[in-house]
Parts: C-alpha cells; structure tokens; sequence
C-alpha cells in the first residue's frame, strides 16, 4: 500500500461514470487514492491551478470544451501533470489522436475494471518518474551535501570530489512478471547502483518499495562506501531495489519478482564483484531466491553471491539482528560518552520493522524503558513503559501495531516529540528537518534508517547540544555481519554467535572511537567527523591505485 495518498482530479461530467471509477478505485489494492470530481473543465482548470494534483482523468467531451482543444487546455495550464484519457468506445480514434499529442494513456470506459484502471495510473506515474529524471531525489540531493561538505572541510582534491559525486556504475531495468492469474503482466522498474569499485567488491542491500528510484539507490550506495570504509571493510558501496509494493504481492509473485530481477542484474552481481543483501522489503527469503536463480545459471552453488540468506543456506548467525544490535552497541558508547544512565533512561523508537523491533528488545535489554514506538499504521506511547514481548505477540497476528491496547495512539509528528533521553530512528528518510529538529526533547539521536536527518538539521541539534549518533555508524552493524558471513562462505568456516558479536562489537566501537576523537579535535559533529573518516580511507586507495590508462 502507497504512504502517501496519490492525488487525482478526474474531470468527468457523466455522473454514472464518476461513480464507477471512485468505486473501482475504492477496491484497487495497490493504490490509496484521493479523487476530486469536477463536471466542467473550467472548474477543473480552476482546480488545477491550486496545485497538489498528481495525475488527471480526463473526458474530452464536455459541456463547455470538447475533443482535443480540452487536453490543450490542460496542458498550457499544467504541463507537468500527467493525464489519462476517458473515452468511449466510439471516441477511441480521438482519445489514440490525444495520446499522441501528449496524453500518457486512454481507457475505455465501457471496458473498464480495477485491475486496467490501477494500472494506468501506476504505470502513468512510474514514467513521469522516469521522464523526469531520477537523479533528481532528496536522498541523493542530502547524500551529496554530506558529501560535499565534508569535502570542503576536509580540502579534498577537486579531481577526486568530482569523481566521488556520482556512481561508478549505474544498471537501470524494466521488467515483467505473471501476476498468480497468469492474465496480468506487471512491468516494474528495478536498479542496481555501484558507487565505488576500488576498495574491493561492492556490496550493498536490495530493497522493495513503491517509492524507489534511482536517485534513492544512488544515495544508499554513496553512504554504503563511506560506511564500509569507515568500518574498514574491503568493500565499495553499492545498492539495488524494485519500485514495487511488496506487500500486495504473494508469495508466488515475490519469488518470480525475484528470479526475474536477479536474471536481469546477473552481470553485474558475483561473489567477487557484488554482493546483494536485504535492505526495506526483503528478507532472508528473498536473498534465499537470488541466490538459487544465481547458482542456477552458472551451474553451481555460490552461496556467497548474497549475504543476509538462511543459516541452513550459508548464512551468518546474528546477520538478520545485527543493524540493531549494533545501533545499541554504539548508543551504550554514546550514552557513556555523555554521562547517560541507560538503566535510568527511557527511549522512543520509530519504527517496528527488522532494525526498529531489534533496536527496541535490545534497548529494553540495557534497562532503558521503551515509552514510545511506531509503525507505518501509528504511534504508540505509554509514559510507563511498553511491553515489547505483548508487541511482538501483537505485530505476529496484526502485521502492525494499529489498534493495540495497551497504549495510547500519537502521530509520527508527536513520537518525534516525546521527552526521552534516547530517539532511535529506524523508519525512512527526512524525519528530523528544520521545521521540528529545535522540538525534539532527546539527549541522544540514534539513527538506524539512512538518511533520517537533514543538513540544517544537524546544525540545529548540535547548537542545542543533542549528540547525534549519526547513521554512517548506527546503521553499520548489518553490512559488518554480512562481510563476516560473505568471510565464513568463502573460507568454509563457521563463527559461534558469541564469536560474531564479539567482533561486531569491536569493528563498531573502534570506528566509534576514531570517529569521536576526530570530532573533537577538529570540532566537529559526528556525522562530518565519520565522513571524513570514510573518505579519506577511499581517497588514500584510489590515489594508491592511480588512474588507468
């Protein structure tokens, strides 16, 4: 299901047909769809000039305007908004006309069902994006800003900054896969994104999601270089994902989802080139399945093409708990750098995903009390502290944390605001901003998610005194684990857990170490003090390697 609300203006003066679309839009599981409904193209004109339209069905026989001239009209007053034709079936020859002229799609409306109707707004919107140019993400835009301002601070050599910018290599793709009724074809668009190839193979997650794009990955993979450098790992970063909801995919469908997208990716994956692993979306499962489809076309089994897989396949114990684990390992350094009393603290995480339900059960192990927590369905805050077991119990038969008893409901606004001594973020990116980052009541920001926090936020938290934990460290504790389960593959050994934990807890808290020092005797945040770490260390390899030819 979409987070955000896809905003429709359907111009229509037919109310029997108005009803039949809002209705088939009511039972279409893929979209959440908010419709304005307007019988006048003047009146349509007159909302299109507010803004916060996304997409436009448009009839192009109405009262007051008629064939072509009605799309024109839209056209010279949004340009940038998509519309989809309504026609009948004596009109199509003119809706094909309109198409050419500019319009993305037509639909019949004799013909039309939830499925044909879904699909052209999806597929509308999935080209705009791509139309659009992908670069052009807030994700990207932040992780070039971190970037380039470390940069400056650091002096870094203009020829190399440059060379740092953007990725390496960048693999777009489109591609199809049966629906379990075996009648609809979904085409998808997938990528995978190699940021820095000097450091050794790259690695980085998969994600699934209805919102990725290229520039998003492109920006998981520049914080994945910086992040395994600084954890000193002999990795570039890379990233890939799918721009589809998993959720409202079955079993079925997921697993050929996933055959079909590592096929389509095959030449660039390997477990000496790039190393996929599981990341928003996809689980263990998933990594199950590329692996197979992997092995299956080179003829043998490489379980060390993925990492995050099964135990039972070549997986590493502790990988699936290890973001979170981490993260706690690095707030109990933090909280003792600032005088914090974690068995005397109270916390709040948002999330309850994989990294956020980890970081909780681990929190709630240190004596913190976890007072507020959230999903994508709510928040939930309880001054006297929640039980993370009754959560768990209640996520496993609920899938989400809507409608829980046993603690009153806030929005993801007012969890960001609670009175904690330690905020978790392991939800999305862009929570913390300059319009609430001066509300926060915390003594200590843990970032699990990537890029939860802006630039003029952090600037905002550190005049107010707020140590931020930021997510180039908090987060690093999967892809270490996945580096010691892609080491045990490939050397055919096998850790213990206590083994495991022990070293993630020492390649975290060194990095930890190096990256406070140098915070404070350049007097910087943490997050610019990390990245600078990070960059230097693939400075120093690429000016080693020098330049080929």
């Amino acid at each position: 299901m979409q987070d955000q609300a896809i905003h429709l203006l359907l111009i229509e003066d037919n109310p029997l047909h108005s009803r039949l679309i809002q209705r088939l839009l009511e039972g279409e599981q893929q979209l959440r769809c908010e419709v304005e409904v307007v019988d006048r193209l003047a009146a349509g004109l007159e909302r299109l000039g507010r803004g916060g339209i996304d997409l436009v069905l448009l009839d192009l026989v109405l009262p007051d305007s008629q064939e072509l001239d009605t799309l024109f009209q839209v056209h010279e007053a949004v340009p940038e908004v998509p519309v989809v034709i309504l026609t009948s079936l004596d009109d199509v020859t003119l809706a094909a006309r309109a198409v050419e002229a500019g319009a993305y799609d037509y639909l019949v409306k004799t013909h039309l069902n939830s499925v044909s109707l879904g699909r052209a707004i999806r597929y509308t919107l999935a080209r705009v994006r791509a139309r659009s140019g992908e670069w052009e993400a807030p994700m990207f835009r932040l992780a070039q800003q971190q970037f380039l301002k470390a940069a400056q601070i650091m002096a870094l050599d203009d020829n190399i900054r440059q060379r740092l910018l953007f990725p390496q290599r960048t693999q777009v793709v489109s591609f199809p896969f049966f629906r379990d009724d075996r009648a609809q074809v979904e085409t998808v668009f997938g990528y995978r994104v190699q940021h820095v190839l000097s450091m050794g193979p790259t690695k980085g997650g998969i994600r699934y999601h209805e919102e990725v794009d290229l520039g998003e990955v492109a920006a998981l993979a520049m914080w994945m270089t910086w992040k395994c450098a600084l954890m000193q790992l002999p990795f570039g970063g890379a990233k890939g994902g799918v721009r589809v909801d998993p959720t409202t995919l079955s079993d079925r469908e997921l697993q050929r989802l996933t055959r079909r997208f590592t096929v389509e990716i095959i030449d660039m994956i390997g477990p000496d080139k790039d190393i996929p692993a599981p990341d928003m979306g996809t689980n263990e499962r998933v990594m199950a399945w590329m692996m197979d489809t992997y092995s299956q076309q080179v003829g043998y089994t490489v379980p060390t093409v993925v990492t995050g897989k099964p135990v039972v396949l070549g997986g590493s114990l502790g990988r699936k708990e290890a973001t979170g684990r981490g993260l706690v390992y690095l707030v109990q350094a933090a909280a003792e750098h600032i005088g914090l009393d974690l068995s005397k603290s109270t916390a709040v995480v948002q999330g309850f995903g994989n990294v956020g339900s980890y970081s909780a059960r681990f929190l709630a192990e240190t004596g913190a009390k976890i007072i507020g927590i959230s999903d994508v369905s709510t928040g939930l805050y309880n001054p006297n502290g929640l039980a993370l077991d009754a959560l768990l119990e209640y996520v496993a038969e609920h899938r989400v944390l809507k409608g829980y008893p046993d603690a009153d409901e806030v929005t993801n606004a007012e969890l960001l605001e609670l009175d904690c001594d330690v905020l978790a973020l392991a939800a999305l990116q862009n929570q913390v901003t300059v319009e609430n980052a001066d509300r926060l009541k915390c003594k200590l920001l843990a970032e699990g998610a990537n890029g939860p926090t802006t630039l003029e936020a952090d600037d905002i938290l550190d005049e107010r005194g707020v140590f931020v934990l930021p997510d180039v460290i908090g987060n690093a504790g999967g892809v270490t684990v996945s580096y010691f389960e892609w080491v045990q593959g490939t050397q055919n050994l096998t850790w213990t857990l206590e083994e495991i934990n022990a070293r993630l807890k020492s390649i975290l808290l060194d990095a930890f170490q190096r990256t406070l020092r140098r915070a404070q005797a350049e007097q910087l945040d943490m997050r610019t003090a990390a990245l600078i770490e990070g960059v230097s260390r693939v400075t120093e390899a690429k000016l080693l390697r020098g330049l080929f030819p």
